[in-house]
């Protein structure tokens, strides 16, 4: 019988996603998460000593926190509008971990990574994230000869990505470590400009042509990165894979799937 649980399944996208659908942002986040965690209650997982890490994000932070966010930060202000429905869900859930551990004993642990990327990503245009979508759009380009590719907003907004080999790392030793939900920040501690990702995807692509930015879409928030100070110190766990090593991975694999 199990004994540990990783949630990390979700209703997950990007601005454009969570822009069209926040109702089902909220709901389907909340009832996946709020289900799992009631039903371990119920079949015995806590007295097996069973221990349950849920995948939050990093949409919970307070609009105005300061960046790099530090957990300490997470219940001081409503989260930006645009991705505040997927966000509360998320918050919720550790509200309930920390209750479920008062009222029954429930071991848990609860990390906030920010924005996953790797080979095997979801690259669809709906509801992929931003890495996602310009590696799509760049192999695409470059392996079609398309003369521009077009993105969303300025560029100018910060972000903070993290290779997923990490991130499953940084997983898997919080359930080895942690049995109550601190909260604790996954990150990949390279700050990034959306504008200089595309130029770095555009540029392992291999892609010549001409990027061309529709600033009537938006930008969303202008700066998401996480403070890895707890992760270091309660984990001993620091990202290993730099974001041009990640990305060049990632190029790869997309592209041989593109040509098998």
């Amino acid at each position: 019988l199990a004994t540990l649980i990783i949630h990390c399944a979700g209703f997950v996208g990007g601005l454009g996603a969570n822009r069209a659908h926040p109702g089902r942002f909220f709901h389907d986040n909340l009832a996946m998460g709020l289900n799992l965690i009631e039903a371990a209650r119920q079949t015995g997982f806590i007295e097996r000593a069973g221990t349950i890490v849920v995948i939050g994000t990093m949409c919970s932070y307070p609009a105005e926190a300061p960046c790099p966010y530090r957990e300490d930060w997470l219940w001081r202000g409503r989260p930006d509008p645009e991705v505040a429905s997927y966000g509360l869900a998320k918050l919720a859930l550790l509200q309930l971990l920390g209750a479920y551990r008062l009222e029954h004993g429930l071991k848990s642990a609860y990390v906030i990574p920010t924005g996953f990327y790797g080979p095997g990503d979801n690259t669809n245009p709906v509801n992929s994230h931003v890495a996602g979508a310009f590696v799509k759009k760049y192999v695409d380009a470059a392996m079609d000869g398309a003369p521009e590719v077009v993105n969303w907003g300025t560029g100018a907004p910060l972000r903070d990505l993290i290779y997923i080999e990490d991130a499953a790392e940084g997983v898997v030793r919080v359930a080895e470590v942690m049995d109550e939900p601190t909260p604790i920040n996954l990150a990949g501690g390279e700050e990034v400009s959306i504008r200089d990702l595309a130029a770095l995807v555009s540029r392992l692509a291999g892609y010549g042509g001409r990027t061309v930015w529709d600033a009537t879409k938006g930008d969303g928030q202008l700066r998401r990165s996480l403070d890895i100070g707890r992760a270091k110190e309660l984990l001993g766990w620091s990202p290993r894979v730099s974001l041009e090593e990640g990305l060049a991975r990632m190029i790869a694999a997309y592209r041989q799937g593109r040509t098998t």
